[in-house]
């Protein structure tokens, strides 16, 4: 008779988990703070294999998502101005044909619902939960990018 292995979560890593999904991201969150919270979503989603836990953090994630597209059209703080200024070149970890990080965020919503959808087979979904993580921690290092020049 074979056994069929499942991953047990230990209490620390379920702790983690529901405190990662039950803390709101404040409203005075800045665009950098977003960013890292997208991240750090992603990052216990591709080690989440409870269907329940993983729907909780893809809702979370497309809040946080939706509130990162709104901080991108916005004007930046002053603080975050600063981090921006750029010294020397650095060169971008995104091509130059996904510099828009409105398509960058659409990108990373999309795998989202469609991992919400709960409709795709396993090994669909772990390849797109794959790929969201790469898009949203590609996303998270790009707003940090240093562009702008002192006059």
């Amino acid at each position: 008779m074979t056994t069929i292995p499942t991953r047990s979560y230990s209490h620390f890593e379920e702790d983690v988990i529901h405190q990662i999904i039950t803390q709101p991201l404040p409203a005075s969150a800045d665009l950098f703070e977003v960013a890292d919270a997208c991240a750090a979503f992603v990052c216990i989603l591709i080690d989440t294999h409870d269907d329940e836990a993983s729907n909780a953090l893809c809702g979370r994630l497309l809040q946080a998502l939706n509130q990162f597209r709104h901080l991108c059209d916005e004007d930046l703080p002053p603080h975050l101005i600063e981090q921006l200024i750029a010294g020397e070149n650095v060169t971008s970890c995104i091509p130059d044909c996904w510099q828009e990080t409105a398509t960058l965020v659409g990108y990373a919503q999309a795998l989202t619902q469609a991992l919400l959808s709960n409709t795709l087979p396993p090994p669909v979904a772990t390849s797109l939960t794959g790929l969201l993580h790469d898009v949203v921690y590609l996303l998270a290092e790009f707003v940090k990018e240093p562009y702008l020049t002192v006059h």
